[in-house]
């Protein structure tokens, strides 16, 4: 199983790139990597360690102050795009990895990869941490600010296979994102898209009010990119936000430092809120499997998507996709008939 990573998207790339590929080559023995960047690099990065790794020169980066399609058309020594053409062109090559401009990834996976048949757009899918054991996906978190009730029922197809798939669970539940849990509530869009969810071969149970997103009782929450994208951005920040108050309020104090101490439930809770062991969120609905982890990533992050990609595509993600989305053609076919 080849993947083939973009060493040099990211705030800590080539770094955590590389450190990141090493350790998912110590976890999983079955993997090969391909690391695209600048070769001289690289290799005074890697030290001799190239078992299972392989690197392609690619001199140029696309950073977060390119547009992205431009980016994508004229720097086509970077090495996002080159990375993009040897998943394209080696069969061989399973998936692609990169923390760099989201747009970009967006943009190349299109233009280059392209859509599974039968699907609108892509769309990225993040995980949160829940009070429960599983982790809940939004789809969309941000690739698609305006959208129509197709795609959000495309995003509930492609949601509910990612997260059986990921999660090795059958029929997932699914929520729309609104709100108010009423049927009524919402404006225009979430309006009909509560009725076509209900249409669909899906374990769809309504509406989702935001501060329910961790509760647990739902799998997924579908929304549109711009709403999605706001929820994801608020729930990391308050989870950042609230671990940093317990550090300030333990150092308050010799007796607060030392109640602390006797605490050690608070480092099971960062544990459990900490995104970096999801790996990255993956654009659902591309021909093969891009997977876009966050700009800050660490070693820990890119080692989990590297895994991440590897695990999707054992499970035959895709291939889910294109069996759900069979099914639904097959039956708009028989109503129509």
């Amino acid at each position: 199983m080849k993947i083939v990573v973009d060493a040099f998207g990211g705030d800590n790339s080539p770094v955590a790139v590389v450190d990141g590929a090493l350790l998912a080559l110590e976890k999983r023995k079955d993997i090969e990597l391909v690391l695209t960047g600048d070769r001289a690099k690289l290799e005074s990065l890697l030290n001799s360690k190239f078992e299972r790794i392989e690197i392609v020169d690619a001199p140029d980066v696309i950073t977060n102050d390119d547009q992205p399609t431009l980016a994508i058309r004229q720097k086509k020594d970077s090495s996002l795009v080159r990375a993009f053409d040897l998943l394209k062109e080696q069969d061989d090559i399973v998936g692609l990895v990169s923390a760099g401009n989201t747009g970009a990834v967006l943009t190349g996976a299109i233009l280059k990869i392209g859509r599974i048949k039968g699907i609108s757009r892509p769309a990225l899918c993040a995980i949160l941490p829940t009070l429960k054991e599983h982790g809940v996906m939004i789809c969309d978190a941000g690739s698609n600010v305006d959208c129509k009730v197709e795609h959000l029922e495309h995003f509930a197809i492609m949601a509910s296979a990612y997260y059986s798939a990921y999660n090795n669970i059958e029929r997932p539940r699914i929520g729309l994102l609104n709100n108010g849990v009423e049927e009524h509530k919402g404006n225009e869009l979430t309006k009909e898209a509560y009725h076509a969810l209900k249409k669909l071969p899906i374990n769809f149970v309504g509406n989702v009010e935001a501060r329910e997103a961790m509760s647990g009782d739902v799998d997924v929450i579908v929304a549109d990119g711009f709403d999605g994208n706001v929820l994801l951005k608020t729930t990391e920040g308050v989870a950042a936000g609230m671990s940093k108050m317990i550090k300030q309020e333990a150092k308050r104090n010799v007796f607060a430092m030392l109640g602390a101490l006797f605490m050690g439930k608070f480092k099971n809770i960062k544990k459990k809120m900490d995104i970096d062991r999801y790996g990255g969120a993956p654009f659902l609905g591309c021909k093969k499997l891009v997977v876009k982890t966050h700009g800050s990533a660490n070693k820990e992050n890119f080692c989990n998507t590297i895994l991440q990609v590897a695990t999707l595509y054992e499970r035959g993600l895709n291939q889910k996709i294109e069996e759900l989305v069979g099914q639904i053609s097959e039956t708009m076919e028989k109503t129509d008939d």
